[in-house]
């Protein structure tokens, strides 16, 4: 695992974890990742990023666990008698958790994998993943398949690792089918509005989400979606010389228009109105993944939002890195649903990011064997569609960032706090006292180019659309807990959590 100049890597190889015992400590992934051979231990920086601000002094860990952080000139310690590890002006931030994540097993392990996904994530400061029910196979729609993700798992990831349930028609219309898969533990539910590329992962309907989300309510646990819907495209797509030049990205983009985003939210947002207090659906929560539009979209989420609607809404760092504009031809790594858009709409979402009305970022890290990008033909209609990225979102989101002049806090935000907050991890996504000690040390000046001799540990490099780039923010040490410890969200956790703080 790559670890800069530091002699004391702290990446913990850990079992899979969630909201009930999943206990893989028997069995770890052999590494080249260093264990720290203490239980109690300080991390000291300049730069320690906490819910009250970023403050230079120490955090001390005992167990997997912070039980204090202390102020610099608050701080005495005598360090021939206690371990400390001091990262000078290195920032200390809590571990990422990426709450969009396709790993692809079991079934599809030649696309991605636990092992080589989670050592990615490690190496990219990602503490915490929660997987989506596709593009395994099968897809996790039931208690069954995902007691098939749990084998799957069992000693072969790197961090911690939960699981989101599919939502599909034949268990929205079934609700003892659907309390099984939330009982087996699942975090919550991810469905597609659009047909999703996967046969055994069918889209639903808004009818299937409304039949759905009294269940949610019960179980206080999210519902993601994938908002776009079908619309008639006939006639609409522009002909170059009669033929459509699928190596051009815009010819894509035509595919995929802003107003299929529009339209699949109007949809929702006659539908969570139920969750409003008093609401026939009180206690559900929509989650809108991956949103691209950042005009009239955003605009129905803001008010929805607004109207007192549990809602919430992710992007994600190529939204906000790349626009359709800069695009190669044929470059089909860039291909992704929702797609890329324009400059404008970039400058857009950043706006809604930096105002809060996107609550929180996911890689959407969606890899396949490179075959099927197609690119010697750069066919952009039949490529496979997502960006593999997982191993790089917290640089790519300093590097563009920057720019905008986003803050330590801001990223800790985005990153930790509220995708925690999404998924129940209630012991996790902030530097706090009680917390499990998931942490990320990097250094957001350091400069890395992207290229052959960069150490990248997903399974296909040559898919990812940042391969190439110029990067600052070098990630230098990850620590996650040992399998000591669990990640457990305690069952009276479903009594009392409420979304609006997200």
């Amino acid at each position: 695992m790559e670890s800069g100049k530091r002699s004391s890597l702290a990446l913990l190889p850990l079992f899979l974890s969630f909201l009930f015992y999943f206990d893989f400590s028997k069995k770890l992934p052999s590494s080249d990742c260093s264990l720290l051979p203490h239980n109690h231990y300080w991390i000291a920086s300049k730069y320690i990023v906490t819910p009250n601000g970023t403050v230079s002094g120490a955090v001390e860990i005992k167990e997997g666990r912070i039980i204090s952080v202390v102020a610099e000139e608050n701080w005495h310690v005598n360090s021939w008698f206690t371990t400390v590890v001091n990262y000078g002006e290195s920032v200390v931030m809590p571990g990422f958790i990426d709450v969009h994540a396709h790993l692809d097993d079991p079934g599809r392990s030649e696309w991605e994998g636990f092992p080589s996904g989670t050592k990615a994530a490690a190496a990219g400061g990602v503490t915490t993943l929660v997987d989506m029910p596709l593009n395994s196979a099968p897809s996790t729609v039931s208690e069954e398949t995902l007691k098939l993700k749990v084998q799957a798992a069992e000693g072969r990831v790197y961090v911690d690792v939960g699981f989101w349930g599919g939502l599909v028609p034949e268990n929205a219309e079934n609700a003892s089918s659907l309390e099984r898969l939330l009982n087996a533990g699942v975090l919550g539910l991810k469905s597609f509005m659009v047909p999703s590329g996967i046969n055994d992962f069918p889209m639903t309907t808004a009818s299937h989400i409304k039949e759905a989300l009294p269940t949610l309510a019960r179980y206080k646990r999210p519902l993601l979606v994938h908002a776009e819907v079908l619309l008639d495209l006939d006639g609409k797509m522009e002909l170059e010389d009669g033929v459509e030049n699928a190596r051009s990205y815009s010819t894509y983009l035509k595919t995929r228009p802003a107003s299929m985003e529009e339209a699949a939210i109007n949809q929702l947002i006659t539908l969570s109105k139920d969750t409003r207090a008093g609401g026939s659906a009180e206690g559900a929560h929509l989650h809108i993944v991956h949103l691209s539009d950042a005009r009239t979209s955003l605009n129905l989420i803001k008010e929805a939002k607004q109207r007192g609607d549990s809602l919430t809404v992710e992007t994600c760092p190529h939204y906000l890195a790349f626009a359709a504009e800069d695009i190669p031809d044929g470059d089909t790594r860039f291909k992704c649903a929702p797609p890329i858009r324009d400059a404008a709409n970039k400058e857009k979402l950043w706006d809604a990011l930096l105002d809060g009305d996107i609550d929180m970022l996911s890689s959407d890290h969606s890899p396949s064997v490179p075959e099927m990008k197609l690119l010697d033909e750069g066919d952009f209609l039949k490529a496979w569609g997502g960006i593999s990225s997982l191993q790089f979102v917290l640089p790519a989101t300093w590097t563009h960032g920057r720019k905008y002049g986003i803050t330590f806090e801001q990223l800790a935000s985005w990153w930790s706090e509220k995708p925690a907050k999404l998924a129940g991890l209630t012991t996790k996504g902030a530097i706090a006292v009680g917390n499990q000690a998931d942490i990320v040390v990097w250094e957001p000046d350091m400069e890395f180019d992207l290229d052959n001799d960069y150490p990248v540990h997903i399974k296909h490099p040559s898919i990812s659309a940042y391969m190439g780039s110029r990067l600052s923010g070098k990630v230098l040490e990850t620590f996650i807990i040992s399998a000591m410890s669990l990640l457990v969200v305690p069952l009276t956790f479903l009594e009392t959590t409420t979304w609006h703080d997200i």
